[in-house]
């Protein structure tokens, strides 16, 4: 995969960030390397590989799952600015 220019300035558009005209082209070769380096590591078998938490092997801290506030749905929507039995309600934003 390879990044051009109007995908460079699409980029960086989406994340609000602003780009000099003389500054798209080295980004554009920085995100080729970093797309080059992906496809590298997809290359990589990685089949049978346990998910690390640590570059040293160290067993993770799990705690309990059980509940240990059960104040009932009415004390969590009380301060709701707007809510229908025990649902919080908000605006519709999508069509």
């Amino acid at each position: 995969m390879s990044v051009d220019q109007a995908t460079v300035r699409r980029i960086a558009h989406l994340a609000r960030i602003a780009v000099k005209d003389e500054d798209v082209p080295h980004l554009q070769q920085e995100l080729n390397a970093i797309l080059a380096f992906v496809e590298e590591l997809d290359a990589v078998n990685v089949d049978g590989v346990e998910p690390m938490t640590s570059v040293i092997p160290m067993k993770m801290r799990l705690r309990a799952d059980e509940v240990t506030d059960q104040a009932g749905s009415a004390v969590v929507v009380a301060n709701a600015p707007q809510r229908e039995d025990h649902f919080f309600t908000v605006p519709k934003v999508v069509e």
